[in-house]
């Protein structure tokens, strides 16, 4: 299967249990988004990332492809030669499966694209407003046939780059500098000042328009 050779088996294997994530799409898509705006996260970077989602702990294994896989995708992004993809299940998957990994996906880089960089600019408002439209997008029995394939293939090709439009000529920051680990430093701060209080976390969540 097409699964293996792309590396989603091992991505399900390892991410389809996190509940706070739609899917390990979504989580694919957060990745993506992230590194188009900073240097790939590191694994440590990766524990604060996820706990400001709420997501538990990752096992060894699962966090060390996650970092191997942001610093993959930092890579292929920063190249512009156009043959960065999204992990997605292959088409021996029944069409509705892969139309929502491909709406998950959408809908996990405008979140990764928002909680790094802080703000969107002018020019960047189209792309995300598209990836935020396929991010909505539902499927309908009357879908499944040939015509239904072949727009989810025309989506695909049309969103799938879009990270790369986001990416080049982006000048990569530190996580640290990004608005992604703001929070947590700020937390942490006011807990050393501030001994035996609780503060409360705000993490500013960039939410894309997605069904629920």
């Amino acid at each position: 299967m097409q699964d293996d050779i792309s590396g989603w088996s091992e991505w399900f294997r390892n991410f389809s249990g996190i509940e706070e994530i739609s899917s390990p799409s979504e989580l694919h898509g957060l990745l993506t988004g992230i590194v188009c705006v900073t240097n790939a996260p590191t694994e440590t970077e990766w524990q604060q990332i996820l706990q400001t989602l709420n997501v538990p702990d990752l096992e060894p294994t699962a966090l060390a492809l996650l970092t191997d896989e942001s610093e993959d995708v930092a890579h292929a992004l920063s190249e512009d030669e156009l043959d960065y993809l999204p992990l997605l299940p292959d088409d021996e998957h029944l069409l509705q499966e892969r139309v929502q990994a491909l709406a998950d996906w959408c809908a996990g880089v405008v979140l990764g694209f928002g909680l790094a960089s802080g703000h969107i600019r002018s020019d960047e408002i189209e792309l995300i407003e598209h990836l935020q439209d396929v991010a909505a997008v539902e499927f309908e029995d009357s879908d499944n046939d040939e015509e239904g394939e072949e727009s989810y293939q025309e989506l695909y090709e049309f969103v799938r780059l879009i990270p790369v439009s986001l990416s080049v000529g982006r000048k990569k920051v530190a996580v640290e500098e990004s608005s992604l680990l703001q929070n947590v430093h700020a937390k942490s701060r006011v807990q050393t000042a501030q001994t035996g209080q609780n503060p409360s976390s705000v993490v500013e969540m960039f939410t894309p328009h997605r069904p629920s």
